[in-house]
């Protein structure tokens, strides 16, 4: 029977076995900048009143590796407060296709789960977008989400000269792109606003685009969509295949972060506390100065590549995920992108966006 693929679908889940866990050392690095505004939201948030536990909120936790050490700082400031008699609840949250086995299995085993050495921390996993509302309203003190407001709830449009759309020319698909960009942020805002404690705080790190418009990435990008040009002309997948391949992820310019909140900074009853643009640590590269190790640089983005948008791709396949090449495929395709950064290693350029919002108090 021949896959034919919807209108629009949603992103495809990362891929699971602790594959994300393994090869995601770009986020890991990424989301430090944000840490010292999670401490500050920790130490200033609104909290329930008598022994009603706290609430902290991981939205898009993925398989929980990169969750350890912002949940960790989030724990440690909130004991300084109120000490080690109050029971913390945190409720890591992702689509339903998410790898949650892999997630407990970091909390049990990663050296660095927040629930080694704690007590009175209950931890629990809710699998569902967060462009819905998740949680009860006014329930949560502490928000926190890192590398996951990129991805857009649906794929608006196919791209037909690129799988990511900030390197495309056609002008329909990327009208398209920001305008689910700009509806998806509004939903996410405005499902945090019910959400939120009066007095309770959310910190969100995310991709961004420069000042000047740059996505970044551009030789990943460039390798991954010549990778696939190379499998069709191999003959392993089509020029059809290839059309409905795409990376339902976008980035947005401080304004466009800014957007739904009025001249004071509010949106609903949310305020805005910090909105900046900066460039991140492209770590990958760090470690070739160091070895000028030209294959292990194309192997390590590769290997990231592969770990957070290969599943993604793979629905354009005749059969979707269930298509009988999709394993090789993912692997063909990374031998391809590694091969193609190993023959000229150069720097990434990494615009993320630091935010802090706080929830007006009653």
């Amino acid at each position: 029977m021949r896959y034919a693929p919807p209108a629009v679908v949603e992103p495809a889940p990362m891929e699971g076995a602790g594959v994300y866990n393994r090869n995601s050392r770009v986020q890991a690095s990424g989301l430090r900048p944000a840490l010292p505004l999670l401490e500050r939201a920790a130490q200033g948030a609104a909290l329930p009143a008598g022994t009603a536990p706290i609430v902290i909120a991981d939205y898009g936790s993925a398989a929980g590796h990169n969750s350890m050490l912002p949940m960790g700082t989030a724990i440690a400031a909130l004991r300084r407060r109120v000490g080690d008699g109050r029971a913390i609840s945190i409720v890591h949250t992702d689509v339903p296709g998410n790898d949650f086995s892999g997630l407990f299995q970091a909390l049990q085993n990663d050296p660095d789960s927040y629930r080694h050495g704690t007590t009175g921390v209950y931890t629990s996993a809710v699998g569902q977008s967060f462009y819905e509302q998740i949680l009860p309203s006014e329930s949560v003190s502490i928000g926190w989400s890192s590398w996951a407001v990129q991805w857009l709830s649906r794929t608006p449009a196919t791209i037909p000269d690129q799988v990511q759309v900030s390197f495309s020319k056609d002008a329909a698909a990327r009208v398209a792109y920001a305008r689910q960009a700009d509806e998806d942020w509004r939903a996410f805002l405005s499902h945090r606003d019910h959400e939120l404690r009066p007095g309770g705080h959310l910190v969100v790190i995310t991709m961004a685009l420069s000042d000047d418009g740059k996505f970044g990435y551009e030789h990943l990008l460039a390798a991954i969509y010549g990778g696939l040009i190379n499998l069709v002309r191999e003959g392993f997948i089509r020029d059809a295949e290839v059309e409905r391949m795409v990376i339902p992820t976008v980035g947005r310019r401080r304004a466009d972060f800014l957007a739904p909140f009025d001249k004071s900074g509010h949106f609903g009853s949310l305020k805005v506390e910090t909105a900046d643009v900066f460039f991140g640590e492209d770590g990958i590269w760090a470690e070739y100065e160091q070895a000028r190790d030209a294959a292990a640089f194309g192997a390590r983005w590769a290997a990231f590549s592969r770990a957070s948008v290969f599943q993604t791709l793979s629905f354009g396949l005749e059969e979707g995920h269930a298509d009988p090449r999709a394993g090789e495929f993912v692997t063909k395709l990374e031998r391809h992108v590694a091969e193609k950064l190993a023959e000229r290693p150069e720097r990434m350029m990494l615009p993320l966006a630091r935010l802090a919002f706080s929830r007006a108090e009653r």
